[in-house]
């Protein structure tokens, strides 16, 4: 009899929508994320400030290399097919699969925000979750006082399962957080409504 081999990160490949590659990060993909990860304004709700240099962006990344070596997180990137520049990334985390649950975070640049994009890639990345690493559920951590994650994460279909108080404390600020969840046997939301 012949074992079936586990599922890995990597099997989920690239994915293709009409405007985005999400595809696995490249040390090439830096210069890019500098400009995405050097606003303040775009990481205020990170848990990390701002890149001020690329030595910032090689120090996370030697940081997500680590968090990947594990084989429970994959840091995707977010290209624009138009031009081929890095415009977001897109994190899958503390991927457990005996429980086949998996949490996702994401980032946006500025300049891109409300065209629907990190909507889009998600839109394409979550049934590929599903079926390729076999879980039954995405999970997602928000910032109570980020709107905009939080309208992203509805139009998906993920449904706010709770609040936690106090759960982080970023740069000596604590805040709380609303928990999301996407079964994958939840119904999703029609596209175009």
């Amino acid at each position: 009899m012949t074992a079936i081999p586990s599922p890995s990160l990597q099997d989920l490949g690239t994915i293709s929508t009409e405007r985005l590659i999400v595809r696995p990060l490249q040390e090439g993909d830096l210069p890019d994320l500098l400009a995405v990860n050097g606003d303040a304004q775009t990481t205020r709700f990170l848990p990390y400030a701002a890149w001020q240099h690329l030595d910032d962006a090689h120090a996370w990344l030697a940081r997500m290399r680590g968090i990947e070596a594990g084989g429970g997180a994959l840091q995707l990137v977010v290209e624009q097919r138009s031009d081929g520049r890095v415009i977001g990334t897109i994190l899958l985390f503390k991927w457990d699969a005996a429980s086949a649950r998996i949490e996702l975070g994401y980032v946006l640049a500025r300049s891109h925000w409300g065209q629907g994009l990190m909507q889009e890639a998600l839109r394409a990345l979550c049934p590929r979750v599903f079926a390729t690493l076999a879980v039954r559920r995405i999970e997602a951590e928000v910032d109570v006082d980020n709107t905009a994650s939080h309208q992203l994460l509805l139009r998906l279909g993920f449904t706010v399962e709770g609040r936690l108080r106090q759960r982080w404390v970023v740069r000596g600020r604590g805040y709380d957080v609303h928990v999301y969840g996407l079964l994958a046997t939840d119904p999703r939301p029609d596209p175009a409504g």
